[in-house]
């Protein structure tokens, strides 16, 4: 059982955050088109609510095959069987964009360290004098 279904965890904690939300529902509604408060808070419950189903129903498929962390794969799955199916195509999409991006940021980090100009190892060399002149600063304060 889940913290959300136990009660046990805030239920702010599980949740999308407001601001978010109503940002992309103003985004959209056609333009002069206004929501009333009661509408948004409950397209907010309707969106955790979808999300937990889904990752409810992955954590199940995760369990059937003995895994221990959810995968996407499992995600795609419970779309399909939850009946969501026509969606499964575009969350591939967005899943396979996020992973580019992922390998993009992974590989603008290293060229960054190489940008240094010094090696891992002068590197770890000058963090040791960095940490030791901190130890030697705060001993003697």
């Amino acid at each position: 059982m889940s913290d959300y279904e136990g009660g046990a965890a805030n239920e702010d904690d599980l949740s999308l955050p407001r601001a978010t939300v109503y940002k992309l529902i103003g985004e959209m509604l056609p333009e002069g088109t206004a929501c009333a408060k009661d509408t948004r808070e409950l397209l907010l419950d309707c969106c955790n609510e979808f999300i937990h189903l889904i990752a409810s129903e992955s954590n199940d498929i995760c369990e059937k095959e003995a895994k221990r962390t959810i995968a996407a794969e499992h995600v795609l799955v419970a779309l399909h069987e939850l009946g969501f199916g026509k969606y499964v195509a575009k969350v591939q999409e967005a899943y396979d964009e996020h992973r580019k991006q992922q390998t993009k940021d992974r590989g603008r980090k290293s060229t960054r360290l190489n940008q240094l100009g010094m090696s891992e190892e002068e590197l770890l060399r000058s963090q040791e004098l960095l940490f030791a002149q901190a130890r030697m600063r705060y001993q003697t304060q």
